[in-house]
């Protein structure tokens, strides 16, 4: 593919960053393609994802150096602008980056001689019954033991100006959409509408709506499910629910998950992939939905994101079941699929040349 202009998120704490970052530079000056470092924050302030992409001047490629929150940052820009995204890895459980930092270069060589596949991954966007806002003091309204139980805070009647549908937000998640509680002294309790019917009403520490690339982060460290990253799902998982139902859900791609904040909640804070975004009160209400846009990630091989899961997460095998046999191979499949199989996804096995036997041929 023709890459014009590359832009580079950097992760600002780690040193070998920095250092890849030099190699991406000189490698775009080395193949006269035009290089700018790209975030949203700068100079101690935030711009949006649409104008940091307009200073970088439109990058055909965002290249993230760090781990999976470095990814998210670049991801949010790269879905913008309808660039790729390649992630370099540096992190330490990432699912989302997969190119080794030693190989950047050969990587980028890749890139611009089509040796790629691009992935496809849902993203997440937001309506809501007014603009997200971060208000001031939020370090005070977030402190714990240091003043009286707060009073409930006012409900809310100005959220009918958006209708029934709210007003668009225009913003992504690539993982997830958190409604979190404030003060750890009072819960946020909201309905939860799914498909635009009542699920239940919640009391609980965080409610969450997770894409099936977010599935691996908050809402598995919850209890939510895994979901492989090619399906299309929305993920509802409830965090510490005061309920017997503390079950997650997973919603088709086109079934919104709305969370309105009921009369007697606590303030509630909204995340998107991690970034506080706004404060609601009793009466706002967020909808969630799956974004037109996809996110384009830049793979150089075949995704065995089981196998990934395995080794980041240190799955460890049943005592009971190996204890007086053999354990389970890890590929067993080493012939090639029947006819009837050929449509079926199968990652490659280590060291097994390109559409050779085994459980990595491609389909005719």
């Amino acid at each position: 593919m023709t890459v014009r202009r590359i832009g580079l998120v950097v992760h600002g704490g780690r040193g070998e960053a920095a250092a890849a970052g030099k190699t991406v530079r000189q490698w775009c000056e080395e193949h006269a393609v035009s290089c700018a470092d790209i975030d949203v924050w700068r100079d101690g302030g935030r711009r949006s994802a649409e104008e940091e992409v307009e200073a970088a001047g439109d990058p055909d490629l965002i290249v993230t150096l760090g781990g999976d929150g470095t990814f998210l940052r670049g991801a949010r820009l790269a879905a913008v602008n309808d660039a790729l995204v390649l992630g370099v890895d540096l992190g330490r459980v990432g699912f989302l980056t997969e190119v080794p930092v030693t190989v950047v270069r050969s990587a980028l060589d890749a890139v611009v001689e089509d040796r790629l596949t691009v992935e496809s991954r849902m993203l997440l966007t937001l309506r809501a019954s007014r603009r997200l806002e971060v208000p001031a003091g939020i370090e005070e309204l977030m402190r714990y033991g240091r003043r009286p139980m707060l009073p409930p805070p006012r409900v809310r009647t100005d959220c009918e100006a958006g209708g029934d549908w709210g007003i668009a937000l225009h913003v992504t998640a690539l993982n997830d959409v958190v409604l979190e509680k404030l003060a750890r002294d009072r819960q946020i309790s909201a309905g939860v509408y799914l498909a635009g019917r009542l699920l239940a009403s919640y009391s609980a520490d965080a409610l969450l709506v997770a894409t099936p690339t977010g599935s691996t982060a908050y809402s598995f460290a919850a209890g939510g499910p895994v979901v492989s990253p090619r399906a299309d799902a929305l993920v509802f998982t409830p965090v510490a629910p005061h309920m017997a139902f503390n079950r997650s859900v997973v919603a088709a791609p086109d079934e919104p998950v709305a969370l309105r904040i009921l009369d007697r909640s606590g303030q509630a804070a909204v995340s998107i992939d991690g970034q506080l975004r706004g404060v609601l009160d009793p009466g706002d209400w967020i909808g969630v939905y799956a974004a037109q846009r996809r996110l384009r990630a830049v793979r150089l091989g075949p995704m065995d994101f089981y196998g990934r899961l395995r080794e980041r997460m240190n799955l460890t095998d049943a005592p009971a079941a190996v204890a007086d046999g053999t354990p389970a191979p890890l590929w067993p499949v080493t012939t090639p699929r029947p006819g009837d199989l050929a449509h079926l996804a199968m990652p490659t096995r280590p060291g097994a040349p390109r559409g050779a036997p085994g459980a990595g041929s491609p389909p005719e």
